[in-house]
This record gives structure tokens, sequence and C-alpha cells, in this order.
């Protein structure tokens, strides 16, 4: 467990800041992140990565000469937000564009995307590749939808080589390509991880036994069986990751490949030795020819007890760049050249301690928006736990934990603004933003969505309506799914979000007040969220293992309606009721 924290909702910012404090001749803080404390060429193509933390050296200790320009750095078990995301790509960048590269984890691909399409619309080339290696996540023929796990590290050093050799954004970009179709992880723990803060861990495999494939943040893999022997450990790795090749790779024998045994949190480096002795004659009498082979902590999930092995399929072109000398504070090959530090513009980092100009009505209904973000945050609060354990079901268990990060971010971010004297919108989008930055992932993705939309319906000039809240709404709903790309049966928050808008829009368009029409929604919302219980999940980290949530809510679901209903009323002295 992890025994030496403060307050567990600091953890990761006081995390990052110790890091950078033990490595600054290698890496410097920018807001969202890290980057290179070190000088890069101009033109030079910025690798950025990025992901969760809890992953430690992924994907901050990756930072230097020689792997990434920089790293966005999310909350525990969390995907930076886009905001994140552009901000490290904005200081890393020297003017040839920047391929963000990430796990291949839904918030990771919304956040990252989001952030990919405004570099781009800035004027910043930018492109994005989810790397892909977990061969447990998904079967050959989805191998799309499979997550990143220690395969990152070969994917991003591959990238970041081909960017030091002076290679263009498209060419950096097909060579991260090339290296990810040509990686396969696989994985077994025998143990779960326990989050700073909690009393228990996120999830557990039970006793004797050992979980095959199994994700890194407790996302279910492809079963149990007992607890092997290190020599059977290596063997099942082994074989697993032997009896997928890539395209092009005919037979193992005669190839050469990267290899990584990872370690995933308290496997001790004398254990992985005893696996990877295994591991080198297993791959010897293949007649696989192990290239610079890594053994210890890549990817990590705190204090989970498990092991993956990884290999990367080497061509001409890309061992050369899996060999090329890197330095970062987590990996050091080779000999680097040291470049001189930058010295940072503290001008360049400055606070947002204005707002744009608001009319007194828009100020009034800013105050109930307050009001409403406060009861959003205290139901959370109350139902966090409930929400967790839910999402464990068929998931990772840490919905709960995302929406109290997101909605305390999003509440501190909307008093500010009030005091401030924001309007509806300001407030809104303030509180968008914060959310995002806070709770990461799929839902701080989407929740920044329907603030965002909500926000700017209501304006900063004048009185909001019943219709306005309504249409704000119904924006919220077009933009999740355009995001997210779920619709009505897919056993997501768009379950509840779609009848919601509809009721509520029905509602107001017959002439109900606010209060009526929201009361109306808020049971339609109720009872979708129940009916979602029946549905088998399509999207998410659920789907692998969609059987095990039947007769359970989605989490996403069941918060939005809680929420619904929580805040009905709220609006009603600010908000004009036709």
């Amino acid at each position: 467990m992890t025994r030496l924290s403060n307050d567990p909702a600091a953890f990761a910012d006081e995390a990052l800041e110790g890091f950078v404090a033990a490595h600054p001749r290698r890496v410097r803080q920018v807001p969202g992140g890290v980057v290179r404390a070190t000088r890069t060429a101009p033109g030079q193509v910025a690798v950025v990565v990025g992901g969760g933390s809890g992953h430690y050296p992924a994907f901050s200790g990756l930072v230097g000469q020689g792997l990434a320009h920089g790293a966005a750095v999310g909350n525990v078990f969390a995907s930076p937000s886009a905001h994140q995301v552009r901000q490290v790509a904005r200081a890393a960048e020297t003017g040839g564009g920047v391929l963000l590269a990430y796990g291949n984890y839904a918030g990771d691909v919304l956040h990252f995307g989001q952030a990919a399409g405004q570099l781009t619309a800035e004027g910043i080339p930018a492109r994005t590749l989810g790397v892909t290696d977990d061969m447990s996540s998904a079967s050959p023929e989805e191998a799309h939808k499979r997550r990143g796990v220690a395969g990152d590290l070969v994917v991003f050093k591959a990238a970041a080589a081909a960017a030091e050799a002076g290679h263009p954004l498209d060419e950096v970009t097909r060579i991260a390509e090339l290296a990810n179709a040509r990686t396969r992880s696989f994985g077994v723990a025998f143990s779960g991880c326990t989050l700073p803060g909690a009393d228990h861990p996120l999830f557990t495999v039970p006793e004797g036994r050992m979980a095959v494939g199994l994700g890194i943040h407790g996302e279910p893999g492809m079963g149990e069986r007992p607890v092997p022997t290190a020599d059977e450990a290596a063997e099942l790795l082994v074989s697993t990751v032997l009896g997928e090749l890539p395209e092009g790779v005919e037979a193992p024998r005669g190839q050469r490949a990267a290899v990584i045994l990872n370690g995933l949190g308290s496997v001790k480096y004398e254990e992985l030795f005893v696996v990877y002795r295994r591991v080198a004659q297993l791959l010897a009498d293949a007649g696989v020819e192990a290239v610079d082979p890594e053994v210890g902590e890549l990817v990590t999930s705190f204090d989970m007890a498990g092991v993956s092995l990884t290999l990367c399929w080497l061509t001409d072109e890309l061992e050369p760049l899996w060999t090329a000398p890197a330095d970062a504070p987590a990996y050091r090959k080779g000999t680097v050249e040291a470049a001189d530090l930058v010295v940072p513009d503290p001008s360049a980092e400055t606070a947002e301690d204005t707002v744009p100009p608001a009319t007194d009505e828009s100020r009034e209904a800013a105050r109930t928006v307050l009001a409403a973000l406060r009861v959003l945050k205290d139901t959370v609060d109350v139902h966090a736990d409930e929400l967790g354990r839910i999402d464990a079901v068929a998931g990772d268990g840490d919905h709960g934990i995302g929406m109290r990060r997101g909605s305390t971010g999003a509440y501190e971010a909307a008093v500010r603004a009030e005091t401030l004297g924001a309007g509806a919108e300001t407030l809104l989008h303030r509180a968008a933003d914060a959310w995002a930055d806070r709770a990461g992932g799929t839902s701080g993705a989407l929740w920044g969505v329907i603030l965002r939309a909500v926000g700017t319906a209501l304006g900063d000039t004048a009185r909001p309506t019943a219709a306005e809240v309504a249409s704000g709404v119904a924006q919220a709903s077009a933009g999740v799914r355009e995001l997210g790309g779920a619709e009505v049966g897919d056993k997501t928050m768009v379950d509840v979000l779609v009848p919601f808008s509809y009721a509520l829009t029905a509602a107001t368009r017959a002439g109900q007040p606010l209060a009526t029409a929201w009361d109306t929604a808020a049971h339609s919302a109720s009872a979708a969220a129940e009916a979602t219980a029946d549905l088998l999940p399509r999207m998410g980290r659920a789907r692998p293992h969609a059987e095990k949530s039947l007769g359970t809510p989605d989490a996403g679901a069941h918060s939005l309606a809680l929420i619904v209903r929580a805040v009905h009323g709220v609006f009603v002295p600010t908000l004009e009721n036709h």
C-alpha cells in the first residue's frame, strides 16, 4: 500500500514537485506536467507522452535527451486533460510539430485527441498515437482497441530517437506506428494496489491465485489460475507472446527483438531476474535474439504485485532507434552529450486573474450556478464510495474518485470566478476546465463538455431562460456523443443524458417553468439510469468483461442521475421560468 502521503488529493502534484526537485538537470516543471530541462534543436519534432500518475517511471521519468521531450501528467490513474496536454506541448515544441503518444485508454484518447485538434488549429502541427501492445485486452481482430502497457517505452523510444535524428513529423509518426504494430505485451498479477489515502485495495486477487492479463488499473484480464513457480510464469509469458506474431514475422527463429520484463510495483528486482533467467532461455530456444533487454520497473501500478513481458520485433530501421543513447531520469542508455539548460521565462506562466465583463443579471445567475455546483459536489462526496463499488464490478473502480476530484475542482474554480465577478458563462467555462484538469479520464473530458456547453448557452450578458438552459443541456448531449462516440444502449452516461435532455426540452417547449420541467426530466434520468442494469457495455474498460456488469447500473449513468435529481430547484430564484 501507499504509506507515505499527506493529503491524498494532493498526492500527484506533490509527487511531481518532488520528482522535479530531484532531477533539475533533466526536467523542469511546466503547467500540466514536465518538459526537458535541456535545449532542443530548433525545428525538431517534439515527442510528448503522458497519462495518469501512479505508473512511474511512466510517464515523467521518460523525459530527457533521446527520449520524450515532455510528459503531460494526470492525476492518479487518470489521463491528463486536453488543457494540460496542450500546455506541455506548447512548452516542448520548437517548430517541428508534436507527436502526442499515450496508452490507448478511453480518457487518453479523448484528451490527447482534443489537444491535437486544438494545437493544429493554433498553427502547431500535431499527430497522435495510442499504444496498443496489451494482448489480453482485445483480440487480434480488434487490436486497435487494445490498451498500452510496458510497450509504451519501445514506441516512445523509437519515436524520440527518430525525432533526434531530424526526421519530420509524418516520418516520426510512421516510425512510431511501425514500432507499435510490432510490439506485444502480456502480464500477470498476484495482488491489487492501494491508492494514496485508501484503506483497502482498488481491486483484489484471491489468495493463492494469479490474475492472467490483468490491466494496470485493475481492469479484468483473461481469468485466474494458481500461483506458478518463477519458471512456470516465464513459460506462460513467453508462450503467450510468441503465440501472436505481428504481420511480416513468419516465425520467431532468426528474429531480433527488444525485450522488456517489467515489474508492476512490488515484485522485487531479484525476483524479476529469476524470471528473466528462464525467459532468456526460452527465447534463445525459440531462435529469438534479445537486443538490449530491459529488466526492471518501466510501467508500474503503485504496489501491485505483478510482472509483464514485452517483445518488439525489430527491423533494420527500428533496431538502431531502440539502441540509440538516451538520458532521462528513469532510463539511461549509452552516452548523451549534455545540451545547455533552458532558462525559463517567468512571465510565460501567469494565472488567470481576470474575467470578461458581465451584466448584473448574468452575475446573479452565476451565483445560482455556483450554488448548483456546490450541491453537485456535496452529492458526489456522499455517493463516491457507492460509485466506486458500482464501477468496480466490471471496471477499475475509480469512478467515484474521479468524480470527487472533478466536482471539487470545478466548484473551487467557480468560487474563484464568482469572486472576480464572472457571469454565468465564464463561471461554467472555468469550472469545466478545472473538472477536466482535476479528474482527467473519460468522465473528466465529458463533464468538461457538459459544463462548457451549458455555460455557452447561458452567456454573460442576460438573465438565462428555461429554454436556454434546455438548449445548453441539448448541446451538452450532442457534444458528449460526438466526443465519446457512445449512443443510447452502449451502457454509458449517454443513456441518461439523452432522455434527460429530451424530456427537459419537451417540457420547456410546452411552457413548463424550469423547476417543473427539471423535475420531470430528472425522473426520466432516474428511470434511465436504473434501466442500464439490463444492458451490456459496448464501450470502455468494462467492455471486455461485459457479462460481469449485467444486473448493475452503469456508474457514469447513475452518477449523472443522482446529480440532476440533487440540483432540482436550485436554479429557480435566478433563472427565468419561461
